[in-house]
C-alpha cells in the first residue's frame, strides 16, 4: 500500500491553454495570486456561466500554474502555441502523480516501444493495476472513474500529444523549453512521447 495518496481533482475542464495564459500574465505583473483571483472573479476572465464554476475552474488552474517555476512562467506567455501546450503539460503531470505515472509508464513506454496508440483499455488497466496499491481509487465511483479517463484523453489531445483518432503524436520540445524543464528537473521530459536519442538534436 502506498504511503502518498493520489489526487484525483482533475474531473473538469482540460488543459485550460488560454485561461492558463490569461492568469499567468496578470500574475506577472502582480505576483500576487489574491489579486489574480480578484480580478478572474471581478470580471469573469474566465467566461463562466456561474460564479462558482469560475472559483472552482481558478482553483483548478492555479494549483498547476504553482507547480511552474518564476521563469517557467514567463516562458509560458512567450512561447508559441505548441510550447505552451507542453509546458501546461508538464504542470499537470507536476499537480497530478496519476497523470505523471501515466504519461511515463503507458503513454511515454506505448511510444517507445513502437506501439503507436492509445485508446480506453490502456487507462482502464493502469488504473486498476494502480488501485491495488492505492485503496483510494477503490472508493471512486465508475461515473467518476469515466469523468477522470475523459479529461485526461482531453488534456492530451490539447496539449497536442494525441490525435482525435488516439495516435499518440511525437512531442516536439524546443530547444529553450526543453533545456528550461531539464533545469528544474528531468524527470519531466520523461512525461514526452520522445526517444531519448531525439532530445539530443531538439536541444540544438
Amino acid at each position: 500500500m502506498s504511503k502518498d495518496k493520489y489526487n484525483m481533482s482533475f474531473t473538469t475542464g482540460g488543459l485550460f491553454h488560454v485561461e492558463s495564459i490569461k492568469l499567468a500574465k496578470i500574475f506577472l505583473e502582480t505576483n500576487d495570486w489574491d489579486i489574480v483571483r480578484e480580478n478572474v472573479l471581478a470580471n469573469n476572465l474566465l467566461q463562466s456561466r456561474t460564479m462558482n464554476t469560475s472559483k472552482r475552474n481558478f482553483r483548478e488552474i492555479v494549483s498547476r500554474l504553482k507547480c511552474l517555476s518564476p521563469d517557467e512562467l514567463y516562458l509560458l506567455v512567450d512561447s508559441n502555441l505548441q510550447d505552451q501546450g507542453y509546458i501546461l503539460w508538464v504542470a499537470v503531470c507536476r499537480r497530478y502523480k496519476f497523470i505523471a505515472e501515466f504519461a511515463i509508464e503507458v503513454l511515454r513506454e506505448r511510444y517507445i516501444s513502437l506501439k503507436n496508440d492509445l485508446h480506453n483499455d490502456e487507462f482502464d488497466y493502469f488504473f486498476n493495476r494502480k488501485s491495488e496499491w492505492h485503496p483510494e481509487l477503490d472508493m471512486i465511483s465508475s461515473s467518476t472513474r469515466l469523468k477522470l479517463r475523459q479529461v485526461l484523453f482531453k488534456i492530451l489531445r490539447e496539449a497536442d500529444l494525441l490525435t482525435s483518432n488516439n495516435i499518440i503524436h511525437t512531442a516536439m520540445l524546443s530547444p529553450r523549453l526543453l533545456n528550461q524543464i531539464s533545469c528544474s528537473s528531468y524527470q519531466d521530459v520523461l512525461h514526452f512521447p520522445v526517444f531519448e536519442s531525439d532530445l539530443r538534436g531538439m536541444s540544438q
